[in-house]
């Protein structure tokens, strides 16, 4: 059978499709200023420490996924992991692929490959309001940990061990 979900790495071609998708109003509810985000986002592509990812399913595009080690970023206040965890954070940009379980789905599957390979623990770290998005880490193993400050403000540390 064939994977659900696939993978593959962002390119400059993906920035308009993601840059359409960081300005959609149930992403920017979550990831804020769409310029910004896209900023950031596209100023990351060449970044060693972060690995960025278009997931599609039946060949159609409809998601974001970025991969990056936390040490990294020490300032994004996750605190100490073992060597080797990676941090993700994803977002659904197509409207009619949210509330089908695809976010959950696509984590699991994601984060499955990860631990399969080795990595030893992943993290993430929601805002704590966005329900939707901690029920989705949770269906997809990950368990709620402590509140954290972030430069973004307050979020929700989540783990998924090996």
């Amino acid at each position: 059978m064939a994977p659900q979900y696939q993978f593959r790495p962002m390119s400059v071609q993906d920035l308009p499709l993601v840059h359409r998708w960081l300005g959609a109003p149930h992403v920017a509810q979550w990831w804020r200023d769409p310029d910004v985000q896209f900023a950031l986002v596209s100023g990351d592509l060449d970044d060693p420490a972060m690995d960025q990812f278009i997931a599609s399913r039946r060949d159609r595009p409809f998601a974001y996924l970025q991969c990056y080690d936390p040490k990294a970023w020490p300032e994004g206040g996750l605190g100490e992991h073992p060597a080797g965890t990676r941090g993700i954070d994803q977002f659904i940009g197509e409207p009619d692929m949210i509330n089908r379980g695809h976010g959950s789905a696509l984590i699991r599957d994601f984060v499955d490959d990860l631990l399969k390979a080795g990595t030893p623990r992943v993290v993430t770290d929601p805002d704590p309001a966005n329900s939707r998005a901690v029920r989705a880490y949770e269906k997809a193993g990950f368990e709620k940990i402590r509140l954290v400050d972030t430069p973004d403000g307050s979020a929700l540390l989540m783990v998924r061990n090996a």
